[in-house]
């Protein structure tokens, strides 16, 4: 799908895929240590999570189906559609959960997990970007 809102879209969470590792430090403790980074990282992830959850909306709204009844179904739906893999759609459901809680629950943020998140699934979010614009809808 090659809408200028589904590129504009895409572009926007590459952008903040790159903020992110471009601010990923070497270790946890690092992270844990320093509040500007926990705040760029976050703020980043939040916004990535947003603008997928924008793109699942945007195209679900081009099929008659009542629209979802949360963030983390969105990405169901878009499995139903074929849009994404089921793998995929688990792990923006996940993505989502992290969004909730560096939303809600700042302070409860577990900064093990975010590490573990922009160290090992960055690429759920690319895989996302990538199956959505490779889709012929």
């Amino acid at each position: 799908m090659a809408s200028t809102i589904m590129l504009t879209k895409l572009d926007s969470l590459h952008r903040c895929l790159s903020r992110i590792e471009s601010k990923t430090p070497e270790s946890l403790e690092i992270l844990e240590a320093d509040l500007d980074i926990q705040d760029i990282i976050t703020l980043n992830l939040t916004r990535a999570v947003q603008i997928c959850v924008d793109i699942a909306t945007h195209v679900i709204a081009d099929f008659d189906t009542p629209p979802p009844s949360s963030m983390a179904e969105s990405f169901d739906r878009l499995h139903h559609l074929q849009v994404i893999s089921g793998a995929t759609s688990v792990r923006m459901k996940k993505a989502v959960g992290f969004r909730n809680v560096s939303v809600h629950e700042y302070q409860s943020i577990d900064w093990l997990i975010v590490y573990r998140i922009i160290s090992e699934h960055l690429d759920d979010f690319k895989d996302f970007a990538r199956q959505v614009h490779a889709w012929p809808g």
